[in-house]
């Protein structure tokens, strides 16, 4: 049997589950709306539904963090696509033959889908890293890269598929979404997986200065992950409320804009990246000075352009944090993956909601209100451009993570043990 072609399918395969496991992360939103008129949902319960979906996650992160040795990390991957579509399903069904219990269902199929998303962070890019290989940092790019494509791919079709069949049909959408991770777990079952170590793989006279490497990346992908989410769950609303750009404008040349930079800053790194270090301290730093030209210029079409080129500047700093770990900390196990997730699920929600909470506190104190008339803008307007000029410290202090990181990898960890070796299954 030629292993090296399994497992070249086998890596396909699980591109393409991290593509098809997209829906669960930007689907919902899009259909917030139509939950509210249908269901007469409040803000504040379909706000519930996004901090389900993150404790959720992180809940997963933080299980095999402490406790992946007590699972099959083989047999949690191949089941998380499935997983994924039952969720999808349920997230349709209920509400539809049961609307006086929508919210029920729609939390139900939240929490259900969530577990998938935080198994796939925890396991696909450790299988990946697990894989024979001579080119890890360009394969884990390209796996990022197609979770961005899929990101484009579900908001251009459901945009497509509202305008034609309208909102009150999105339960079928869903189910239409459910498909491709299903498709994705028979696939990784007729797939040979890697043996992977489900502890953190870090043992040894060394253990306690790995560990502090392993944290040291771990606050790296937080403020990566601050930088690329900030932008990316707050960009339409900034475009709309701040710059009073029409949302459906703001939707393709801001929000699909970003996401198609995102992942193609990833797969260029994928085809020809090299020096990782170096990309993340460009990533941060470009995502520092994106974050101020957005918050600062008076010109709607240039704060427009910053905000897609953040995707460019955040392309990197998810992937490139595990990459990079995997550089200084080889033979690491699923274990330090999920602590890597738990660390960019945590930025992911924390920075979205400071400056959530930055603009409505400027836009209601009288000092905001005064200062807005004076500069003849109203009170929301100012408080989303100080929120976002607030975001810039996310990637600031990412460079000073990073520059701490250099000087202490260079100190404390001269050598490391081989990868761990692949085993069929």
């Amino acid at each position: 049997m030629n292993t090296a072609v399994n497992y070249k399918k086998t890596k396909y395969v699980c591109y393409y589950t991290n593509l098809a496991m997209a829906s669960v992360f930007c689907l919902p939103p899009l259909m917030f709306t139509y939950f509210r008129d249908m269901y007469g949902l409040s803000f504040t319960l379909l706000g519930t539904l996004v901090v389900a979906n993150f404790c959720t996650q992180l809940f997963i992160d933080l299980i095999f963090s402490f406790f992946g040795k007590y699972f099959d990390p083989r047999l949690a991957l191949r089941v998380t696509p499935l997983i994924t579509g039952a969720g999808l399903i349920i997230y349709a069904l209920i509400p539809a033959f049961f609307p006086q219990y929508a919210y029920a269902g729609l939390i139900a199929g939240t929490v259900v889908f969530s577990v998938a998303a935080g198994l796939a962070e925890v396991l696909v890019s450790p299988t990946v890293e697990a894989l024979p290989s001579e080119t890890h940092d360009k394969d884990m790019a390209a796996l990022h890269s197609l979770y961005g494509y899929g990101v484009v791919t579900v908001i251009a079709l459901s945009t497509l598929f509202f305008l034609v069949f309208g909102g009150e049909n999105w339960m079928y959408l869903c189910l239409f979404w459910a498909i491709p991770p299903i498709i994705a777990g028979i696939l990784l079952f007729t797939s040979p997986i890697p043996q992977m170590n489900p502890s953190h793989g870090i043992e040894g006279e060394r253990k306690g200065k790995r560990t502090v490497g392993l944290l040291l990346c771990t606050a790296c992908i937080f403020f990566g992950s601050c930088a690329e989410n900030v932008m990316t769950n707050w960009i339409s609303g900034y475009l709309e409320i701040s710059l009073e750009i029409p949302k459906a404008l703001g939707d393709i040349f801001g929000l699909m804009l970003f996401a198609v930079l995102l992942s193609l800053g990833r797969t260029i790194y994928a085809k020809r990246g090299k020096n990782i270090y170096k990309v993340l301290l460009a990533g941060m730093s470009g995502a520092a000075v994106c974050y101020l030209i957005a918050g600062l210029s008076p010109i709607p079409v240039i704060s427009l352009i910053a905000c897609a080129l953040t995707g460019v500047a955040a392309a990197m700093l998810w992937p490139g944090s595990l990459i990079y770990m995997d550089e200084k900390l080889p033979g690491v196990g699923v274990a330090a993956f999920a602590m890597m997730a738990a660390g960019g699920d945590l930025g992911a929600s924390l920075a979205p909601q400071l400056l959530g909470i930055v603009a409505d506190s400027v836009a209601a104190a009288d000092w905001g209100v005064a200062t807005a008339s004076a500069l003849a803008v109203s009170p929301d307007q100012l408080g989303m451009k100080i929120g976002m000029l607030t975001a810039t410290v996310f990637p600031l202090l990412g460079v000073a993570v990073l520059l701490t990181m250099k000087k202490y990898f260079k100190k404390h960890i001269d050598s490391y043990p081989d990868s761990l070796s692949v085993s069929e299954n």
